[in-house]
């Protein structure tokens, strides 16, 4: 400990998707249950990001491959929990147009006429938070990805000026069924 570095003290494992989508996969798929080691799963084209903020908070992006090896079940049954999967750790690619139409991409090669061998790219990416305490440690976590929630219904809103205490305005605030928003909470500052 006498170099000049910061020691670092990992919270997490690093690219922690790739392992929770295995999991995920394995423990939903009976067919990939019988034989776990069909599902192949590894990072591609991964980038590191990070900017001149106050920090050194970074975030892994890349395409997370996922290669099922003589596969004999029906691929829905792969896609739908996939979707369940994306729906709660990359929920914007289901949510942002943009990013359903770069979509969730896959080749299969016919092998015989009950078994293929699939690719499926999956465009991820981790937030990776890094915190130095007053003695020089950098703490590093991963936080959770925002979750998308039942809006509100309408209700009446005043605002309030916090200088004078006086009411600006009230209104009632819409309310549409059936809407959604991502909840996206702040990082927390020590």
């Amino acid at each position: 400990m006498g170099s000049p570095r910061a020691d670092l003290w990992w919270g997490s494992s690093c690219m922690k998707k790739l392992n929770d989508l295995r999991e995920h996969l394995l423990n939903a798929v009976i067919e990939l249950r019988r034989d776990p080691d069909r599902l192949l799963i590894f990072a591609d084209q991964g980038a590191l990001k990070c900017t001149f903020a106050s920090g050194l908070s970074y975030e892994y992006e890349y395409q997370a491959q996922l290669i099922l090896t003589d596969y004999a079940g029906d691929i829905d049954s792969i896609a739908i929990p996939l979707f369940d999967w994306i729906r709660v750790n990359q929920s914007e690619l289901l949510a942002n147009l943009d990013r359903v139409k770069q979509g969730i991409h896959f080749e299969a090669e016919l092998l015989d006429n009950r078994k293929v061998d699939l690719a499926i790219t999956i465009p991820l990416t981790e937030r990776v938070i890094v915190k130095r305490s007053q003695n020089g440690i950098m703490h590093i976590e991963t936080p959770p990805e925002p979750q998308v929630i039942k809006t509100e219904p309408g209700q009446e809103v005043t605002l309030i000026d916090n200088e004078t205490g006086q009411r600006l305005a009230t209104w009632m605030s819409a309310d549409i069924p059936d809407s959604y928003a991502v909840a996206m909470p702040l990082p927390k500052r020590d």
